[in-house]
């Protein structure tokens, strides 16, 4: 049966057909950003209008504080960012060491999988400001020999832990993905199974997971302000400090500024990641 569209439907656009497309893309542009600046203009004029916009302003922006305070909340930023640098490389490590625990198959490996379901589920559900307080609180007054009573590594200790449980569903889903006859192939050619894991199925699973591993790097960004709780200096706690003292909010929205500066480029790199990583995925299919 022959189809519809002629040779000529297939053809790429030139000339006259590439052009129209061309005016339409501009036109949608120009569209979403009027509409864009318009949707700004009206929201600043409906808070410019309230009346108490101006005990607003002077709480919560209030640049002079800012200013004063830069030093001390960037140097508690420096915090955040070498913690939660540390805390991905422990993640990932982590996660991977369980997903292949919970993907060893056979009898002999009953009791690692079970350990390793154990794990996600326990650490998955227990909020992490819950595991804080209780690890970050409850550890060191043990005064157990041997162990450390800083409130920073406890902290990032229960952040490696939860995250640890989801990245490993993360990649035992990329693990699953992977059709067994892998697994078969790298069997026939007399591999174990652990070596069938890593030269076969590890690579092409952590190709497949890598957008949500990089999502769950965004998410971590802003988590480990929550290690403020133990009193850990950090961007947050300072800002908390400054405020307790002169009773204005204008720290913590610089602090925000702060995380925003460094999330918000993570997640564009993310999407523009999982956009590439779909287009090519629709070209293999194809």
């Amino acid at each position: 049966m022959n189809s519809p569209l002629s040779a000529q439907d297939h053809e790429p656009l030139t000339g006259r057909g590439r052009s129209y497309f061309d005016q339409e893309g501009a036109r949608g542009a120009l569209i979403a950003f009027v509409s864009t600046l318009a949707f700004i203009v009206v929201v600043l004029l409906v808070i410019g209008r309230s009346e108490n916009w101006p005990t607003v302003q002077r709480s919560f922006f209030d640049f002079e504080l800012m200013w004063e305070s830069r030093s001390v909340i960037w140097r508690g930023f420096r915090t955040n960012v070498w913690m939660f640098m540390v805390g991905q490389v422990a993640i990932m490590a982590l996660a991977l060491l369980i997903a292949v625990m919970r993907s060893l198959k056979g009898p002999a490996f009953l009791p690692v999988r079970f350990l390793a379901i154990v794990f996600i589920d326990f650490f998955r559900g227990i909020p992490i400001i819950l595991g804080l307080l209780l690890f970050g609180f409850g550890i060191p007054a043990l005064r157990l020999p041997g162990l450390p009573n800083s409130a920073v590594f406890w902290g990032l200790v229960v952040v490696v832990l939860s995250y640890s449980a989801y990245t490993a569903e993360v990649y035992r889903s990329g693990i699953d993905a992977v059709p067994d006859s892998q697994r078969l192939s790298a069997a026939s050619l007399g591999l174990t199974q652990w070596q069938g894991l890593r030269y076969a199925v590890l690579p092409q699973a952590i190709r497949n997971v890598i957008p949500a591993l990089l999502n769950g790097f965004v998410s971590l960004q802003k988590d480990v302000a929550l290690l403020s709780v133990l009193g850990v200096r950090e961007a947050v706690r300072e800002a908390q400090i400054i405020t307790g003292r002169t009773f204005n909010y204008s720290p913590y929205v610089f602090a925000a500024a702060l995380f925003l500066a460094i999330s918000i480029p993570s997640a564009r790199f993310a999407d523009w990641y999982t956009a590439r990583d779909r287009a090519r995925r629709s070209q293999g299919a194809g």
